[in-house]
């Protein structure tokens, strides 16, 4: 058996991992970062994650830090304006719009919109500049062993690392969790979300559309120009069967089906990539920690894609683990704790938030539905409640 030394072993190579990776790398941690899958790195390539994510203010700062973001800068599109339109009338039209544009609250827009394979492959390019991290694609987690001091961490390339932290970043059915024995608290909502990318004749002006009527929201998240058309990346949140029953749609249907759930407001809507179909629960662990390990990420907790709140959420875990690796000995028992004591009731309090907004887009009947259109009118007419969810958005406690 190989053995080697780190100060941080990393299970997972998805955005979040990658992240860790670099952003502790960068601050000169030695690191070792394993995933059993071979990261995808272009849109092209069967397997590539075509969803995209929604980098909010604090996280853009935290790959800053990382030294990703200025890579990232020229893909990256801009969200001024977070609209919220709920169309549940009989006839499909606008009963409320809400517009909450970042210029209340700040000088910077909300966040910037990038596909996740092209956030990899920055991510991946950054870790091959750092020499305190080793990148091990094609390798997973095996197994672990917490002492008072130190972590031994059993690879399935039959390495064995020993270091002070272990990190585990490996998702929703994270093998690290599971060897910890650290349970969770799923919530399944039968619901499944449609992502893809669309062109359409109206221009987005950079406002990301969230639209309700029920099943969940479709929203409409700006991107580049494709082809020279205006551009947005799209998720349909639906109850599971009629999901994938649209998702088998030939695409002049479903593009018709897709332009009138958005209630046509950028006019038709036409393909610009391929469908993918994501299941959709709720999911927080019960502890994000254990001797000489800490869960970030999926691993911690998984939430519907509402509000930006799922990867913002879990590089807030990183910018944690980094701001407490600066107090504390790294891995130690007060480090821990400490992060377990800062993240832990903030995840509970989001998912519990983005839960009930969920329901509440789910709803068809019209008694909640009407509920819905008098909250948001509520909500949006108060300036200081306005401002307040805003920059609650945006990672405030």
């Amino acid at each position: 058996m190989e053995r080697k030394s780190a100060e941080i072993v990393i299970a997972g190579g998805g955005v979040a991992g990658l992240s860790a990776a670099a952003a502790f790398g960068s601050v000169g941690y030695s690191v070792v970062i394993v995933d059993p899958a071979p990261p995808i790195t272009d849109e092209a390539t069967e397997g590539a994650d075509l969803r995209t994510t929604a980098f909010l203010q604090p996280a853009r700062t935290m790959l800053e830090s990382a030294g990703v973001w200025e890579a990232l800068t020229p893909d990256a599109m801009p969200l001024q304006v977070m609209r919220i339109v709920d169309v549940s009338s009989e006839d499909g039209t606008p009963r409320v719009t809400a517009d909450f544009n970042a210029s209340d609250i700040s000088d910077l827009p909300f966040g910037w919109n990038l596909p996740n394979w092209l956030i990899r492959r920055a991510l991946i390019q950054r870790l091959a500049t750092l020499e305190t991290v080793d990148f091990r694609p094609g390798v997973g987690f095996k197994a672990m062993l917490a002492r008072d001091t130190e972590v031994l961490v059993n690879l399935t390339d039959d390495t064995q690392v020993r270091a002070q932290m272990l990190i585990g970043a490996d998702g929703r059915n994270s093998a690290v969790r599971e060897a910890v024995g650290i349970g969770v608290k799923t919530t399944r909502y039968g619901q499944k979300a449609l992502t893809f990318a669309v062109t359409h004749a109206a221009p987005h002006d950079n406002v990301s559309t969230e639209i309700h009527r029920s099943g969940g929201p479709f929203t409409l998240v700006p991107l580049p120009d494709h082809k020279g058309q205006p551009c947005s990346a799209v998720v349909w949140m639906e109850d599971g069967p009629e999901a994938q029953r649209l998702a088998k749609l030939p695409e002049e249907a479903f593009c018709e089906a897709a332009t009138a759930r958005s209630a046509a407001i950028y006019g038709p809507l036409k393909l610009a990539s391929r469908r993918m179909v994501w299941p959709i629960i709720s999911q927080v662990a019960n502890s994000l920690t254990t001797s000489r390990t800490a869960l970030v990420a999926e691993a911690a907790h998984v939430m519907p894609p509402i509000g930006a709140q799922g990867l913002n959420t879990s590089l807030k875990d990183l910018a944690c683990l980094l701001e407490l690796a600066n107090k504390h000995a790294v891995g130690s028992a007060p480090m821990l704790a400490a992060y377990q004591r800062q993240r832990h009731p903030d995840i509970l309090l989001r998912a519990k938030g983005i839960d009930a907004l969920n329901r509440a887009s789910k709803a068809g009947s019209p008694l909640v539905q009407d509920l819905r259109v008098a909250g948001i009118k509520a909500l949006y007419g108060i300036g200081p409640v306005r401002s307040g969810l805003m920059r609650l958005g945006l990672g405030a406690n």
